[in-house]
């Protein structure tokens, strides 16, 4: 069973009369429950990658199918309506609302993207925040939470709404070596719980060092692409450079 799955994926930009070719010929596969992680240096294609897995931006060229569904069919609003049901976010620098204690944050997708009644919000809700270990901060503010606990409830928040993808843009840049490891680590134990897949785009080798399967990027397109240790790398691979 595939979750993802990206054919010969180009995005381009126009810059005046200069066409800058932001990712060229992407083709990959990915199944549900994986962690993945999207690496290259600055300008590789990554983040753009991430935002049409997102459906936040449309390819100029290939195919991308998500969840048996043919996202570039989907006009705008049907695209808004696809990521609130499929897809849940993760942004380096949190994204909390500031005046919205812990629980509102976390609460906030179920009203505004899903309209879920309020008992089921109040269940949800409660269930993924003794998960992630921020009940009893629960009525504090975002200013009042350590950077680590922004992320623990950035991560609640990205998981409410049951999402079978959730996509984190350098989800640990902000975060010290060992809060880092306790978020990865809280990553993929939800996964594990939930079946939900991660995919990362990060420079981060910590992130790196976790992914279970890692695609590299250069020049906008995908150079290799690698499994963790034990499992045999995918010869058949044939997306980079000639």
């Amino acid at each position: 069973m595939t979750l993802i799955s990206a054919s010969q994926i180009g995005k381009n930009y126009q810059t005046g009369e200069v066409v800058v070719r932001a990712l060229q010929d992407i083709s990959f596969d990915i199944k549900p429950s994986s962690f993945v992680s999207f690496v290259g240096p600055s300008g590789s294609g990554k983040t753009t990658l991430l935002n049409l897995i997102g459906c936040l931006d449309k390819p100029t060229s290939g195919s991308l199918k998500i969840a048996d569904t043919n996202v570039l069919s989907l006009n705008r609003k049907q695209r808004a309506v696809f990521r609130g049901e499929n897809i849940g976010f993760i942004f380096q620098d949190f994204n909390l609302i500031p005046v919205l204690t812990v629980y509102e944050n976390i609460e906030y997708p179920l009203l505004m993207v899903q309209d879920t009644p309020s008992e089921e919000r109040k269940k949800r809700v409660s269930e993924l925040l003794a998960v992630v270990g921020m009940a009893e901060q629960k009525d504090k503010y975002p200013d009042q939470i350590s950077g680590g606990q922004k992320q623990r409830v950035a991560v609640a928040r990205a998981l409410v709404t049951n999402p079978r993808l959730v996509l984190a843009d350098e989800p640990t840049a902000n975060l010290d070596k060992q809060t880092a490891y306790m978020v990865i680590d809280l990553m993929k134990k939800l996964r594990d719980e939930f079946k939900t897949t991660f995919i990362f785009s990060t420079h981060d080798p910590k992130v790196v060092g976790e992914a279970e399967i890692i695609y590299t990027l250069e020049d906008g397109a995908i150079i290799d692409r690698q499994m963790k240790a034990g499992e045999k790398h995918d010869e058949s691979f044939q997306n980079c450079h000639p």
